[in-house]
C-alpha cells in the first residue's frame, strides 16, 4: 500500500458516514452532556441584534446546523425569531419535542448549501461544527452560504476549538470519565495532512460498550479568517468565549465576522 493510500485509510473512519452520524441514537442522548455555556451563548448572540423590526415584528436569526436546539431556544426565549438548517431530522424530532420547538422555522439541508430564502442580521455556528465539514471546499461553502444569509452590515458568529486544545500527540486514548460502573475513554487519531481528526469516544460499563465515533476537520482561526473573507466577510472581533474573555490562542474562540455595507 503506498504512502499516500495509507494516509487516506488513516483519514476515515470505516462505514462512518457525516451524514448520517447524528441519527437517532446520537439525537437521543445528544443533550446529555454538557457542551458549553447556553445562557451566555444566548446573551452574547442577543447582543449582537438590533432592535425589532419597524413593523414590531422581533429580530430575527439563523443558525446553521440548528441540531436539538440547544442555544436556538434559549436565544428565542429572549424574544429573538430564530431560524435554523439542519442536516439530521433525528435531530430536528428533539428539537421539536422541546418547549418551543415546534415554534422554530427549521430547514432540513446542508449547512455549506441549503437556504431559508431569507436575510437575517445575524448567522451564527456554535460548538466545532464548522469542522464536521471534511474538505476545505465544503468550509469555505458554509461560510458563503453565511454571507448569503446575512443582510449588510450583519454578523456571522463561529465558536470553535483551537486545534492544539485537542492535540497533545498526533493519537492518544485518554478517559473522559470515570464512574463506578463504567469508563468513557476519548481515543483519537489527527492526519496533519488532510487535517482530520478521528475520534471514537468509548463507553464501557456493566451493561455493554458503546461507541460514538465522529471525523472532523480542524482549521485554525488564521484559516477561518481566510475563508471569511473569501466570503466577502471580515473579522470584526475574536472572544476567548461566551463571556467576551481575552482570546489566548488557547481552548477556544468565538469570531464574529461581520460583512460589509457596500
Amino acid at each position: 500500500m503506498s504512502r499516500r493510500a495509507r494516509r487516506a485509510r488513516l483519514g476515515r473512519v470505516k462505514d462512518f458516514d457525516p451524514a448520517t452520524s447524528f441519527g437517532p441514537d446520537v439525537a437521543a442522548r445528544y443533550d446529555d452532556e454538557p457542551r458549553g455555556d447556553e445562557d451566555a451563548a444566548a446573551g452574547f448572540l442577543a447582543g449582537l441584534l438590533p432592535g425589532d423590526a419597524p413593523d414590531g415584528s422581533p429580530a430575527g436569526a439563523l443558525e446553521l446546523a440548528i441540531g436539538t436546539g440547544r442555544v436556538a431556544l434559549p436565544l428565542a426565549a429572549r424574544g429573538v425569531r430564530v431560524d435554523g438548517i439542519e442536516l439530521s431530522p433525528d435531530m430536528v424530532d428533539v428539537l421539536r419535542s422541546r418547549d418551543g420547538g415546534a415554534d422554530l422555522r427549521v430547514v432540513l439541508g446542508d449547512m455549506a448549501r441549503e437556504t431559508t430564502g431569507e436575510t437575517y442580521p445575524l448567522v451564527f455556528l456554535v460548538y466545532n461544527t464548522i469542522f464536521n465539514l471534511l474538505g476545505q471546499d465544503e468550509q469555505v461553502r458554509c461560510f458563503e452560504n453565511a454571507a448569503r444569509h446575512l443582510r449588510p452590515g450583519g454578523r456571522f458568529v463561529v465558536e470553535a476549538a483551537v486545534p492544539s486544545a485537542w492535540l497533545p500527540t498526533d493519537s492518544y486514548a485518554r478517559p473522559e470519565q470515570v464512574e463506578t460502573d463504567a469508563v468513557t475513554l476519548d481515543v483519537c487519531r489527527y492526519d496533519p495532512v488532510t487535517q482530520h481528526l478521528v475520534e471514537n469516544h468509548v463507553r464501557i460499563a456493566a451493561d455493554g460498550v458503546r461507541f460514538a465515533p465522529i471525523v472532523c476537520r480542524l482549521a485554525w482561526p488564521s484559516e477561518l479568517d481566510l475563508m471569511a473573507r473569501l466570503a466577502g466577510l471580515r473579522l470584526e472581533a475574536r472572544y476567548g468565549g461566551w463571556h467576551r474573555q481575552p482570546y489566548t490562542g488557547r481552548d477556544q474562540h468565538v469570531s464574529v465576522y461581520v460583512r460589509g455595507r457596500s
